[in-house]
């Protein structure tokens, strides 16, 4: 089971910008893809960015064009540049691994991090 452990959340201004980090406890060549999702309270899980091994990327369109996704293999870490934030980007950020398939829906993940908190005032 690999474990992954989100950071790099925090509270920020509106059009400001943060970096989230997600490391992964193991070396996970065989997955198909990771992803970064978000989620408020009562409302569902969205998938927000995703990157397969071999490093293309889908995007929520959402945020096309703010966010950028990226992964350092070496460093089994997963990355999430979101600029232009608005208070419609406060969420808990997740991200996540599917060993199969690569698209937006939290269906096809199945290893989880704990989350970090993403806040946009403005």
């Amino acid at each position: 089971q690999v474990q992954l452990v989100e950071s790099g959340g925090g509270s920020v201004q509106s059009g400001g910008s943060l970096r989230l980090s997600c490391a992964a406890s193991a070396y996970n060549y065989r997955r198909a893809c990771m992803g970064w999702f978000r989620q408020v309270p009562g409302k569902e899980r969205e998938g927000v960015a995703v990157i397969t091994r071999d490093g293309s990327t889908g995007y929520a369109d959402s945020v096309k064009g703010r966010f950028t996704i990226s992964q350092d293999n070496a460093k089994n870490t997963l990355y999430l540049q979101m600029n232009s934030l608005t208070p419609e980007d406060t969420a808990m950020y997740y991200c996540a691994l599917s060993w199969y398939k690569c698209d937006l829906r939290s269906s096809v993940f199945t290893s989880w991090g704990q989350g970090t908190q993403v806040t946009v005032s403005s």
